[in-house]
């Protein structure tokens, strides 16, 4: 066994939280002091705990106690920033001087500022997103060595890349001199395996992963290990396909990057610089008439929660396609004012951004399709968010008559987003929760599907 090493837990989070507001409060002070007209400051402390295992042995042990101060303040629409991650009172006036220094040789911003005071986020929601996990060193590695076990134990011509085990926590605050100083804690552990199996055709590679908030809800180290040997497993036996135009099935896990794509597309960002196929969709159909894309920040618990967003605005639920139309732009306060519009309190992305389900699970769907691709695996970034051109190379499986056929290799999947989302058949009630986007798995007609 390793020598016992603790996590280092923060014997009172909200303690921490306290102390992280209170050097802002200095930071906000101190750059008033210097003469800023305004500034903000963003600073996240984590701790935890990673382990990686392969082949019986232990490959690292890693304990992390991470912090950081993004300083942003101005003079007049002049910019400046400067981070740190020392917190004496020294090193943050250096980086207040470093930052003013910034701002006085940089051109002035007409849009550039702080959201205005009016707007701040008020009463902060508890998400319940704080649940830190008894974890030591010796606990995660037997549970990574177990997940392992139980991954080669399922075949003899499996062997294993890696299992990993990581818990994290901490808290994040944001504050700025309208006053408004919001901070936030927030759990976030998770476990993976990944597995080679062997065969005279050559190797074949596959994981699967799980992370949550609550660490009871993890799947077990023995599930975990069993999922990923099965599907390294399923890899075996695959073969090309004829190159040819059919409806193509991205698994619930692959679909979630569709929805990125879209809110990239639909970003305030790639409005107004005119880089997106979508710059005049606002108001006209761009998915079938079932489909509705909402936001839900404030769910309990969830991964992509948050009551504020990174110009300290309260979040909301709001809908950005409702009956297939575009409603919205994701919006910051520096992108709505390029665009004459109001932030849709979205400085730093979307949180829980969730579509919604027409259909059944995955064998559903499979049936549903008939003949076509079972996409699992996505590679390369073959993604243009000016024409919304698509192709990529895919793994997975092809599909005849509603049942799995066989593995497939050496394919390519391609198409137009535009085209893509418009010829949405149905998303599935599988729904993907690991992560930001809430997506079951999606069927697209008419992609081609490049192969030999």
């Amino acid at each position: 066994m390793t020598e016992q090493l603790p996590v280092q837990h923060d014997d009172d989070p909200s303690a921490l939280c306290q102390q992280l507001e209170q050097r802002v409060a200095f930071i906000l002070d101190e750059a008033r002091r210097q003469g800023a007209s305004a500034c903000e400051v963003a600073v996240s402390q984590n701790t935890g705990l990673s382990v990686g295992v392969r082949r019986g042995e232990v490959e690292t042990v890693e304990l992390n106690r991470d912090r950081g101060f993004g300083i942003s303040l101005y003079l007049g629409q002049r910019k400046g920033s400067a981070s740190t991650s020392d917190t004496s009172d020294e090193a943050i006036r250096s980086a207040v001087e470093a930052a003013l220094a910034i701002a006085r040789n940089t051109s002035p911003d007409s849009y550039s500022g702080l959201a205005d005071a009016a707007l701040m986020a008020r009463d902060i929601p508890d998400l319940d997103l704080y649940h830190p996990w008894a974890l030591d060193a010796d606990a995660a590695i037997e549970r990574a060595l177990s997940c392992e076990a139980a991954a080669l134990a399922m075949d003899p011509r499996l062997s294993s890349d890696s299992a990993n085990l990581s818990s994290q926590q901490g808290c994040r605050v944001y504050g700025n001199s309208h006053g408004f100083i919001g901070s936030s804690l927030g759990t976030r552990h998770s476990a993976s395996a990944v597995l080679i199996v062997n065969t005279e055709d050559g190797m074949q590679r596959d994981y699967w992963y799980t992370v949550d908030r609550k660490a009871e809800r993890l799947l077990g180290p023995q599930a975990l290990g069993q999922k990923a040997a099965e599907r390294a497993l399923a890899r075996l036996g695959a073969k090309p396909v004829k190159t040819a135009k059919v409806p193509v099935l991205f698994a619930a896990d692959q679909a979630a990057g569709l929805l990125g794509s879209l809110v990239g597309s639909i970003s305030g960002g790639a409005v107004y610089r005119q880089s997106t196929f979508l710059l005049d969709a606002m108001g006209t159909q761009v998915f079938p008439e079932w489909v509705t894309i909402d936001e839900r920040p404030h769910l309990l618990q969830a991964l992509g929660s948050a009551g504020f967003d990174g110009d300290g605005l309260a979040t909301r639920a709001q809908s950005f396609i409702q009956q297939g139309v575009l409603q919205s732009w994701v919006l910051s306060t520096y992108s709505a004012r390029r665009l004459k519009l109001a932030s849709t309190a979205n400085a730093g992305g979307v949180h829980n951004l969730h579509i919604n389900a027409n259909a059944g699970d995955l064998p559903a769907l499979l049936r549903e399709m008939g003949t076509g691709l079972l996409v699992t695996e996505l590679m390369g970034q073959g993604v243009n968010g000016v024409t919304g051109d698509y192709s990529r190379g895919a793994g997975g499986f092809w599909v005849e008559n509603g049942v799995i056929s066989h593995p497939v290799r050496e394919v390519t999947i391609a198409g137009n987003l535009k085209d893509m989302f418009a010829n949405l058949r149905c998303v599935g009630s599988d729904i993907e929760r690991r992560g930001n986007y809430l997506t079951g798995s999606w069927l697209v007609d008419g992609m081609t599907v490049g192969g030999a």
